[in-house]
């Protein structure tokens, strides 16, 4: 999105896209052959659920939204050697781009748009959302401070909109839908105006005889090398994602259980990230990585709301909002670092308080012996930790888990630690 063409005037600008964009259409003869339709994607109600996802599920999506999923041998050699690491990323559990990848890939889905598209951020920012140019362009999607306000990213003093991969990647997905029917569905012209502006790409069109259902993209004399090159880049990721399926290892690596990340936006008590990771059991460091844009770690706002967070949902995981008392222990008080926190923000939980005391009095006592909980459906380790007046992350470490464990029904969970231990 680094275009010189966003200084334009709003009035001419429109009036020329409008004249062009009529007569590309109006030009394009019935029938007439263009690059592979997208795929019908799923319906909204379709997109995954739960607070993980398998690495392999992720994959496929992407797969199955490909408008041009064939690969000719030897198609851009170049480029494939160029983004040669980016399948290795995507294996790697300790990279958080597998599930920044499936957030763009559902995104794009839900707005029934081809998956080639999730394959922007590779080459505009190689998927970090804190990327920032020497030339002025930050964020994933790589955009300069005009464009980002021209499609309505938040930008004010303290926040800016391009950081965050909510806001950032609502505003890609708009441009590239309006791209998308702006050039007749043809990816290939819609990524090309995404580089170069929609106004050049009309231009070119009307300059050298073509209309988008007849584009040869290729062919579009008068555009930089860099924009003829744009298409080449993204269909070399593609091929070399679509090519891993010969390396059974790779795929290996994809399956495994990935967080999966939804714009959330936090219960007005909750002022920062890491209150939000120690309420769901998120890993902290994870969430700051993934939300450049709150550089201390306290959410605001992006304007007149509060700034959204891209983390695992509250539902997901079975956390739906509630106030510290939650999570006193039933023996005991809250870790010292929300304690800090709640006297921050008012609510009054510490150690001895009246809060404190009631829990420990409506407390069920625990037996004898060891307590044990088989898991049920519905069940997970903030619901059951809640039930037994314990922490999450004893929960887990009482059973060799951690915050991206799935339960399953019928998994029977150790709910005190043994004798003389803890």
């Amino acid at each position: 999105m680094k275009r010189a063409d966003a200084r334009r005037r709003a009035p001419l600008r429109a009036a020329l896209l409008a004249a062009l964009w009529l007569s590309a259409a109006c030009a394009a003869p019935v029938g007439a052959a263009g690059p592979p339709a997208a795929k019908p994607s799923p319906a909204k109600a379709d997109t995954p659920s739960g607070p993980t996802r398998n690495g392999r599920d992720i994959y496929q999506r992407f797969r199955d939204g490909l408008a041009d999923p064939s690969c000719e041998p030897g198609a851009s050699t170049r480029w494939r050697q160029h983004f040669a690491t980016a399948p290795k990323r995507l294996a790697r559990s300790d990279d958080d781009l597998l599930p920044l990848f499936g957030y763009v890939v559902d995104a794009l889905r839900e707005a029934h748009l081809p998956t080639e598209y999730a394959l922007i951020p590779f080459v505009e920012s190689g998927y970090r959302p804190g990327a920032r140019s020497a030339a002025g362009p930050a964020g994933l999607w790589q955009m300069i401070a005009l464009t980002a306000r021209n499609h309505r990213v938040p930008m004010r003093e303290g926040y800016d909109g391009r950081l965050s991969p909510v806001d950032s990647t609502q505003a890609a997905v708009r441009y590239l839908k309006t791209l998308h029917g702006m050039f007749g569905g043809d990816w290939r012209l819609a990524v090309m105006a995404y580089n170069a502006g929609e106004y050049r790409i009309l231009n070119a069109l009307k300059r050298n005889g073509q209309t988008a259902a007849n584009a040869r993209p290729d062919q579009l004399a008068g555009l930089s090398d860099i924009t003829q090159a744009y298409v080449r880049k993204l269909h070399a990721l593609s091929c070399l994602m679509e090519q891993a399926d010969d390396r059974e290892e790779w795929l290996q690596a994809l399956d495994r259980p990935v967080p999966h990340l939804q714009a959330v936006t936090l219960p007005s008590e909750v002022g920062d990230i890491d209150g939000w990771a120690a309420r769901t059991g998120q890993d902290a460091a994870q969430l700051r990585r993934l939300n450049p844009v709150f550089a201390n770690g306290a959410i605001g706002r992006s304007s007149t709301r509060r700034a959204p967070l891209l983390a695992v949902a509250a539902n997901a995981v079975g956390a739906p909002g509630p106030v510290a008392a939650d999570l006193v222990l039933a023996g005991g008080e809250l870790p010292p670092s929300t304690a800090s926190k709640t006297r921050d923000t008012g609510t009054a939980v510490t150690t001895g308080s009246a809060e404190v005391a009631a829990a420990k009095t409506s407390a069920p006592a625990a037996d004898a012996k060891t307590r044990r909980h088989t898991v049920g459906r519905g069940d997970n380790a903030w619901t059951i930790a809640k039930r037994y007046r314990i922490r999450v992350a004893d929960l887990l470490e009482r059973n060799g888990l951690n915050a991206k464990t799935v339960l399953k029904p019928g998994q029977a969970l150790l709910i005190d630690a043994p004798v003389g231990v803890d």
